[in-house]
């Protein structure tokens, strides 16, 4: 099936559907399609403007809501008022992410803005609506990874980046955490006989927004950067493929993680993406899950 692409989207009537980050780049693409194929397309957002702003371009279902992943006061506003108005959601879609290359900066709770912001932003949220997705017809989580996460390791006594900050390096960890999380999540799911599925996507080296936010502490320079390395990515609606794929393909198993087929995962059709060494290392995976829960509240499943 490596010729997936959005035309495969089945139908998508009657879903509840929760793409996080959805005002622009993947998310926007994600749920512009899930939309079109008529889901209910809650865009979770931080810039509520940008939302609406994002809303109009959509032709179908939409409704925008305030969410701030690097604050866990605002997974539990956002969590809290979603379930009180849609018991039943059928996909989550992590989508939102974030790369930031300058001095090292934290979340509202004290983390590693990576880490933070990119994996138990979403692992708190994933909890905090898992009543809502075993609630509906067939629940379904998708984690957004990344390439850079196979290059990563993770170490447990400087979990949040407070030696030797390096902010690339920093991406790369918060990446591998998602994916243990990814994964880790669906084992849980199966033990538990919840009816719901974790996968994962990664979009590889993907045309977004991301990139000349990344470098905008750099001024002129970060900007000639930036449009350097846009030149080497892929369309964003060919990046979005994979974590439609993981969203909507009803063979989907949990577990299965998607990305590009060609150039070493950087583009091209959608396949089964490979994993790295750690992040297939379910003793990593338990024991990020064990801080995971310390560190938010959120216990589950």
């Amino acid at each position: 099936m490596s010729g997936w692409t959005a035309d495969r989207i089945p139908d998508q009537r009657g879903k509840v559907v929760v793409v996080t980050g959805a005002n622009s780049g993947l998310g926007l693409v994600t749920a512009t399609e899930l939309a079109r194929r008529g889901a209910h397309v809650v865009l979770a957002v931080r810039n509520l403007t940008a939302g609406e702003e994002a809303a109009h371009r959509i032709s179908g279902d939409t409704e925008v809501r305030e969410l701030d992943l690097a604050s866990l006061a605002s997974v539990r506003a956002f969590a809290a008022k979603l379930t009180a108005d849609h018991p039943s959601v059928d996909v989550l879609v992590n989508n939102a992410g974030l790369v930031h290359l300058g001095p090292r900066r934290t979340t509202a709770d004290g983390f590693e803005l990576h880490v933070g912001t990119n994996m138990l932003g979403p692992y708190a949220l994933t909890g905090l609506l898992l009543d809502a997705l075993t609630a509906g017809s067939g629940g379904r989580v998708v984690s957004l990874s990344s390439i850079t996460h196979k290059s990563a390791h993770l170490d447990f006594d400087d979990l949040m980046s407070e030696r030797g900050y390096r902010a690339s390096s920093a991406y790369g960890r918060s990446k591998l955490a998602t994916t243990l999380f990814g994964l880790e999540l669906d084992r849980r799911l199966r033990a538990a006989g919840l009816p719901v599925v974790s996968a994962l996507a990664h979009p590889g080296l993907t045309r977004t927004n991301l990139t000349p936010r990344a470098w905008e502490h750099r001024g002129r320079f970060g900007r000639l950067i930036a449009a350097g390395g846009l030149l080497a990515t892929q369309s964003v609606e060919r990046g979005a493929l994979p974590q439609l794929r993981a969203a909507t393909d009803p063979e989907v198993r949990g577990g299965q993680f998607f990305g590009p087929a060609r150039l070493w995962e950087t583009r091209g059709p959608v396949t089964e993406a490979r994993l790295g060494e750690e992040a297939a290392d379910p003793a990593v995976a338990r024991r990020l899950w064990a801080v995971a829960e310390a560190v938010t509240g959120v216990r589950y499943p």
